[in-house]
């Protein structure tokens, strides 16, 4: 992959906030896209970064989770599942198609617009280090993890 500047975008996120990603210059940054709140699927991801964020913070290392859901939804998951780190909500799409993790999807044999579960990686200077597209949750959060230790090297 070659390394590029992450584009930079704007998003409202939970706790009444608007994150600006070109504010956390400085921090490495991990950005997952989850298809919706309250699915086994991203419950399992969302539980993962939380369980681990407390060595994401120790690297310096912000963690944001962006879905197309709205942020009084976002609120009631972060709140239900004690997340650490905020939730964005991107009801337009706009940053999902900036980021191209807007796919067909099969679901129960119909063809949907969905969000492919993908996660990138930030450096602290804004370029895009690493992307994960058609993640598999299992383990996946610990990964991440390993590639940030890696940077820090």
């Amino acid at each position: 992959m070659m390394l590029k500047p992450a584009p930079d975008f704007e998003l409202k996120a939970t706790g009444e906030k608007v994150f600006h990603l070109s504010a956390h210059l400085g921090r490495n940054i991990v950005i997952y896209f989850y298809p919706k709140d309250n699915t086994p699927g991203c419950t399992d991801e969302s539980l993962q970064f939380r369980d681990l964020y407390t060595e994401f913070n120790d690297l310096n290392c912000v963690i944001i989770g962006i879905s197309r859901d709205n942020i009084k939804s976002h609120e009631n998951f972060k709140e239900k599942l004690s997340l650490p780190f905020d939730l964005l909500s991107d009801t337009d799409e706009s940053i999902c198609e900036l980021y191209s993790v807007i796919k067909m999807k099969n679901m129960f044999g119909k063809q949907v617009r969905g969000i492919e579960r993908s996660t990138f990686v930030i450096d602290a200077k804004g370029i895009l280090r690493k992307e994960w597209r058609g993640v598999k949750v299992p383990g996946h959060a610990e990964e991440v993890l390993s590639f940030i230790r890696e940077l820090k090297n």
